[in-house]
């Protein structure tokens, strides 16, 4: 018997419903459970195929679990091993080599210098840095964001040199990008289950959380071609990225999708917020991936831990 399993904390409503799925499709020899477990000894197999984490990027005993369960040949969704390694000013950098639009962004040093350093720890830093090209580059109307955030988190929306230095003096020790702010006339949320499949949502940030979702989807031939494009875009990311399940985010200004935020490992799924007919497509969706993945030959299991880092799309576009 193969064991698909999901790991989770706070939420409710989608671990339920996808193991409740899966079952009741009743999989030849596979079955959907909620992940148990205790301490982990180095030599001890993993008791799954397929693992869908909804938790680790709070957790780092979890995330170590995890990794050791993908060096035993589970699938784990999403890679642990590059859900470590990712960051936003990455994401973008690899959104502008193939060929997604993305707002014109700037990485900056930090504001004030990580625990356990010394000023002599950022010798090989410019000072005093060069503020007019980071503002010629971007402009005055932008976001501050940390690379690493989620949920928007510290995120701050400046309009001039005042806001932007108020808000980056507030950054603390977070390492953070500025990215021009674009003035979208419409606004989507997509998910991705498995790197091709792709469900766009209008989504209107400026709302309520949760009214967020109730904005109207476009309608007409052009709105037509700018749904496929973002599919399009959508899926180009993923597969870059190697993300199996994500959410992207894209601000349409004069007509073009520039790619806002696609670096959600656990992408919101609570139907009271990204609504039921939304809910009912992700979890059947993840279902079925799940199933089609614990179906696999199992991953033999190797010490080649680097390759397991590399994500998995990658292959997919040489």
């Amino acid at each position: 018997m193969k064991r698909i399993g999901v790991l989770f904390g706070v939420e409710n409503s989608f671990p339920g419903a996808l193991v409740e799925r899966i079952n009741s499709i009743h999989p030849e020899d596979i079955e959907a459970e909620f992940v148990l477990t205790g301490s982990i000894a180095l030599d001890q197999p993993s008791r799954y195929a397929v693992i869908v984490d909804r938790i680790s990027h709070v957790i780092p005993f979890y995330r170590a679990l995890l990794k050791h369960a993908a060096l035993q040949g589970t699938v784990v969704i999403n890679n642990p091993f590059w859900a470590s390694a990712d960051d936003k000013f990455f994401n973008y950098a690899v959104a502008l080599s193939v060929g997604v639009a993305v707002p014109p962004t700037v990485l900056l040093p930090h504001k004030d210098r990580p625990n356990d350093t010394s000023e002599r720890s950022l010798r090989n830093l410019e000072y005093p840095l060069d503020w007019d090209a980071v503002f010629k580059a971007i402009g005055e109307h932008g976001y501050l964001k940390p690379i690493d955030g989620g949920g928007w988190r510290d995120v701050t929306e400046v309009r001039g040199r005042a806001e932007f230095f108020r808000a980056y003096d507030n950054s603390r020790d977070e390492c953070m990008v500025y990215q021009k702010a674009v003035e979208y006339t419409d606004y989507f949320r997509c998910y991705v289950v498995g790197q091709s499949k792709v469900r766009v949502m209008a989504y209107d940030p400026r709302r309520p959380h949760e009214e967020r979702y109730h904005a109207r989807m476009p309608r007409g031939l052009a709105a037509r071609r700018l749904l496929r494009r973002m599919e399009r875009d959508a899926r180009t990311l993923c597969r870059a990225l190697g993300y199996d399940f994500n959410s992207v985010e894209f601000g349409v200004e004069n007509g073009i999708p520039f790619a806002i935020d696609f670096m959600n490992a656990v992408p919101d799924t609570d139907p009271r917020t990204v609504g039921e007919k939304n809910f009912n497509w992700v979890v059947d969706q993840m279902a079925r991936l799940t199933i089609s993945k614990a179906k696999r030959p199992p991953r033999r299991p190797g010490p080649d831990a680097a390759k397991l880092l590399v994500p998995a799309g990658e292959q997919k576009l040489e």
